[in-house]
Order: structure tokens, then sequence, then C-alpha cells
């Protein structure tokens, strides 16, 4: 059985790697033939470089790694928010009817609408300073925890509650013990849902007024035609959410070892 998992996990490593190469071996013979101008898609020589050049001499008043961590830390104050506040209200409105009459209309509302949407609101609400940036990525979070954590409360099993209730277990050992564990692998995905949009969202959030950030930093060098940086802060965006995925997995595989395997 363990080598059936160590072979499974290295098969999914040599052939995700294998995309990797092949795509930068496309975009590497692309270049060098010529087939597209160099200021829609510079070589990825160009790109290394310039990720030398931002990450020592800077870019637009800072370097890579203060864009970066300036992005960083927004897109994870308004994920530990959103979870804080979003987890709690989906295990309600899974546990009790009347809440969830009282916030499922509100939520259907809120949740179609694009976080562009209500960005000129949040601007006049509460200016252009960093609270605005983080409440716009903050929305962008919350509907996705949310229903992933009500999903996972309305899937618990019912005979498993029934067995602990007849065993003595009160209401809230019921939910400590019971729903909670059942329900926390789809609340882990909510947060991987909710992880993704919202760096989908950072790009909108840094053009409030900012100076940090990738956001930022792609949205300047687009205005001066500046393809390589731009390239460089989408990767360096893609390289950061995926190792995020990947620690929420291995978060998810260590707390719910058991999901999708029964």
């Amino acid at each position: 059985m363990i080598q059936k998992k160590l072979f499974t996990r290295h098969h999914s490593l040599l052939w995700g790697a294998i995309s990797i190469l092949i795509t930068g071996a496309i975009w590497w013979a692309v270049t060098t033939l010529g087939a597209v101008p160099s200021l829609y898609l510079p070589a990825p020589d160009i790109v290394w470089k310039q990720l030398l050049k931002v990450a020592t001499e800077g870019y637009m008043s800072a370097n890579l790694w203060q864009h970066t961590f300036a992005s960083l830390g927004r897109v994870l104050i308004a994920l530990f928010a959103a979870i804080l506040i979003g987890v709690p209200i989906g295990i309600l409105m899974g546990t009790n009817r009347t809440i969830k009459a009282i916030f499922d209309p509100l939520l259907e509302f809120y949740r179609p609408i694009p976080p562009l949407a209500y960005l000129p609101l949040l601007v006049i609400w509460l200016g252009i300073g960093e609270v605005t940036k983080i409440t716009l990525i903050f929305l962008a979070i919350l509907a996705p925890i949310i229903i992933s954590t009500l999903q996972g409360i309305s899937t618990v099993s019912k005979s498993r509650q029934f067995a602990a209730l007849s065993l003595g277990a009160t209401r809230s050992q019921l939910l400590w013990h019971v729903t909670l564990p059942s329900a926390l692998p789809h609340i882990l995905i909510g947060i991987r849902i909710g992880l993704g949009v919202g760096w989908s969202t950072l790009v909108a959030a840094e053009l409030i007024a900012a100076t940090k950030g990738l956001g930022f930093m792609i949205q300047s060098a687009a205005q001066f035609l500046a393809t390589d940086i731009v390239i460089l802060g989408i990767m360096m965006i893609a390289i950061i959410a995926f190792v995020l995925e990947m620690v929420l997995r291995k978060i998810q595989t260590n707390l719910a070892p058991w999901y999708g395997k029964y």
C-alpha cells in the first residue's frame, strides 16, 4: 500500500514536471524563432534577467520581495478574516433553520456580484487605504467559505449524529466531535477555492492608490508596455498561489486523511 502511494505521488510529480518543461520549451522555441514579437511575448531569459534586476534594484520604488510580501499580506489577512467570519456563519446556517432563512437570501444576493462591481462603493465608504483593498479581497473569499461550510454541515451523516445523541452527547459535544470533523474536508475545500478567488481579485484591489504589490507592479508595467515585468508579476502570483494550494492540500490530508477514500 505504501509503495503504491509513493508510486502514485512520484507519477503525478513526474508528469507535472514534464508539463511545465514542455510549456517552457514551447515558450522558448516561439520566442527564439521570432514567431511572436518580444513586445507581446519576451523570451524566458529576458524575464529571468528582469527578475534579477527587479529583485535587486527594484521597480516603482520597491523591490520584488517588497511587492510580493505586500500582496501576500493583504491576501492572508483577508483570508483569515473570511475564515473567522465565514466558518461560524456557515455552521450556524447549517445547524439552525431560522438563521439559514435569514442569511441565505443575503448570501445569494451578494454571491454573484463581481468584486469590481462594489469597488467604487468601498472607495466611497472606506477611502483609498489598505482597509479598502483588504475588504475587497475579503468579500471575494467570504462566499465560497460560507457555502462550502454550509454544504459540509448539511452532508453530515444523520446516523452518526443520532448515535452520538443516544450515547449521551450534548449539543456542543455533537458539534465539536461529530459535525465539525465530518464537515472539515468541505470547509478546507472552501478555503482553497476562496484563496484562489482572492488572488484573482488582488490585481483589482491594488488599483486603489497602491504603492506596493504584485498587482500594482503588473498594472504599472502594462502602462509602459513592459511585458517582461507583467509576465514576471503574473508568474510570481501563480507560484505563490501554487505553494499556498499545496500547503492547504497537505493540511487537508493531515486533518482529514479519510476524505475521498470511503
